[in-house]
């Protein structure tokens, strides 16, 4: 399915570069943004492969596979894969997340600003006017993925995904809680707006407004 999938991913705006073998994957990952890795490979089991890019590497892996089975998902993971993303599945999908992971791995000692409030993912903090936030992991997670496109809708699958787990099945009231519990820390003009049924975005308005 290699070959589609590089045509598919390229009519979606990717730069595709296929290698066949789990070793030339390995080398190729150097310099890439993203590897889609596949389990089944010629030469080196996929899990290996994973393992060895993790050892080099910060690149965001997603795993592509039809082993589906929890514990194959769960070791995946465990070796550094920030994605499992079990066959079938459709390419809008498969595009959808590779975004999201790379969205997931920020620049070193980026710094973000929005209406007052500056985020240092390097130092972990959140200050506004120069005072500190206070917030808790989860929320200067939350936060931050957020103020990475303000005014964006960003799904409840997207933040699941990139602050709790890929796979998360714990319970979908986690994120109304810390959204809760955020939203009380920030100053009033800055506000994270519930789309129901989609998800959350982070917006600036007026002291004055209504």
């Amino acid at each position: 399915m290699a070959q589609p999938l590089v045509e598919g991913l390229a009519r979606h705006g990717f730069e595709v570069q296929w290698a066949n073998t789990g070793t030339q994957g390995i080398e190729d990952a150097r310099a890439a943004d993203v590897v889609l890795l596949d389990l089944g490979l010629p030469d080196i089991d996929g899990l290996e492969v994973c393992k060895a890019i993790r050892q080099r590497s910060e690149v965001p892996i997603l795993i592509v596979s039809a082993r589906g089975q929890e514990s194959d998902r769960v070791q995946g993971l465990e070796l550094g894969a920030d994605d499992y993303i079990v066959k079938p599945f459709s390419l809008r999908e498969l595009a959808a997340r590779i975004r999201a992971n790379v969205r997931r791995r920020p620049a070193a000692n980026e710094t973000m600003a929005f209406g007052g409030i500056t985020i240092d993912r390097d130092q972990h903090s959140a200050t506004h006017d120069g005072t500190e936030l206070g917030l808790t992991p989860k929320e200067f997670d939350l936060l931050a993925v957020l103020a990475e496109e303000p005014g964006r809708v960003v799904p409840r699958t997207e933040l699941y995904a990139r602050i709790w787990d890929p796979v998360w099945v714990g319970s979908g009231k986690s994120l109304d809680v810390h959204v809760t519990t955020l939203r009380k820390k920030l100053p009033p003009t800055i506000v994270i707006e519930a789309i129901r049924g989609v998800g959350y975005r982070l917006v600036e308005q007026s002291a004055t407004s209504d």
